[in-house]
Order: C-alpha cells, then structure tokens, then sequence
C-alpha cells in the first residue's frame, strides 16, 4: 500500500508543478496508472481558481484565457511542449527516422507553432461555449485526455529506445494494469448519476466521447512515427482534451 501511494505522489511530481512537502515519499514506478486521476486533480485545482476568478470579477471570456494559462503552468507545459514538437514532426516529408530527428530538435517550427496556437484557441473558444458546467467540462477532458496518454502507452510500440518516456510503458503489465488505471470511470459516473442527475443515455454519451476521442487521437499521432514518443504521449493528451472540449460545447 505504501508504495501504491508513493506511485501516485510520483505521477504528481512528474505530471505537474503541484508541490508536495519533502517528507512525502515519492516513486516514478507505474506512474502512468494514476494518469486519468491527476486529471481529475488538476481540473479540481483549476475549478477552484475559475470560482475565484469568477469572485474577483473577471469578465467570461478574460476567466477563460487566464484559466488556459493557468491550465499550462500547472502541468508545467510538459504535454503542450509535446504536442508543439509532434506538429514539427506532421510537417516533415520524410521517413520516421527525420520524424524523429524534427522532434528532438528544441527550436521550434512553423507546424508546432501553428498546432500550439490552434490548441490554446480551440480550448479557450470550447471552454467559453461548453454547454455543461465549466468544472465539469475541465474534469471530463483532463481525464479521459491522460486516458488517452494510458491507451497509447498501452497499444502502441514506443519507438526510442532511449527515450525520456520509455519507462512509462515498461514498468506497466497490461492488460491488468489498463484496467486499474481505467477505474477512474466509475468516479465519473458516480459523479453524472448521483451529483448532476444525468440520464443513462447522457452518461453514455459522454463517457463514449471521451473514450472515442482518446483512442483515436492516440491512433492517429502514431502513424507518421509507427508508435509512440514521450513526446506524442504529450500531444495525444492536448489533442484528445481540444477535440473533447469541442464536442462538449455542442448544445443539445
């Protein structure tokens, strides 16, 4: 048990700039269990900080830009870097082995430019028009976003091998560890049924969603490469919480 919670306070240390107390014990080992649960933590964090936006007076659309900006320096960049260096690499015509090289490079290029603008805009045009509560838009998205980051770690082949984000996959045992990680599903729905009063059918709907969407943005950034980068795990998170955002602003 004290390592499971060890595990959990190291996803935190390396998913996002939460500081924790130095007595805590930390461990990196099967981090990636915890990924959908530090969405849930991270859209908290960023639920209360809209509530006190929204307390001091900022105006709708000002609390949204400031609330993506927040959304980026509380997980430090660390997926939205990735998923700039992924749009470098959709840009280059070549094999996988350029692919590669592209992402490795630290400047930045015209397709990661262009992605890391499209991102930010197409989350702070989502969040402003979502047709459900702000808090609940951020934990749908922030969650099943890092269950995509789960899928791909767990389908896809992770194509450096020495690569910042190899360990992920390695100290992971699927497909039993895929289920564990899953069981943030049933907070969610917990949460629809019993808080907000969701219909079956709404319930299905959205968790579909967002599972659809995580799955597919994970299929879809592997191709060019034939597997996966720590960099593209990042990537497959940003893409899957734009696109899930996008499809929550849909009214009914």
């Amino acid at each position: 048990m004290k390592n499971f919670v060890s595990s959990f306070f190291g996803a935190v240390i390396f998913y996002s700039r939460i500081p924790l107390p130095s007595f805590i014990s930390i461990s990196f080992f099967k981090i990636a269990l915890w990924l959908p649960w530090i969405g849930v933590l991270l859209a908290s964090l960023l639920s209360v900080f809209a509530l006190i936006l929204d307390v001091i007076g900022f105006p709708p659309l000002t609390k949204i830009v400031l609330l993506v900006f927040a959304w980026i320096c509380v997980t430090g960049g660390l997926h939205f870097d990735g998923a700039i260096d992924a749009g470098d690499a959709w840009g280059v015509q070549g094999d996988q082995k350029k692919r590669l090289e592209v992402m490795q490079d630290s400047r930045v290029g015209a397709y990661g430019l262009i992605s890391g603008i499209f991102l930010v805009l197409l989350k702070i045009v989502s969040l402003y028009e979502l047709s459900i509560p702000l808090w609940w838009g951020l934990m749908i998205s922030m969650s099943w976003g890092r269950w995509g980051q789960l899928g791909a770690i767990a389908l896809y082949p992770y194509v450096r091998e020495e690569g910042k984000g190899a360990f992920l996959k390695k100290d992971l045992n699927f497909p039993l560890d895929g289920i564990i990680g899953s069981l943030f599903i049933i907070f969610l729905i917990i949460i629809q049924i019993y808080f907000l009063g969701n219909s079956l059918t709404q319930v299905i709907t959205t968790n579909i969603i967002g599972a659809s969407i995580s799955l597919m943005m994970g299929w879809l950034i592997q191709k060019p490469l034939g597997g996966h980068t720590g960099d593209t795990y990042g990537a497959t998170v940003e893409w899957s919480e734009a696109l899930i955002l996008c499809f929550l602003s849909i009214k009914s």
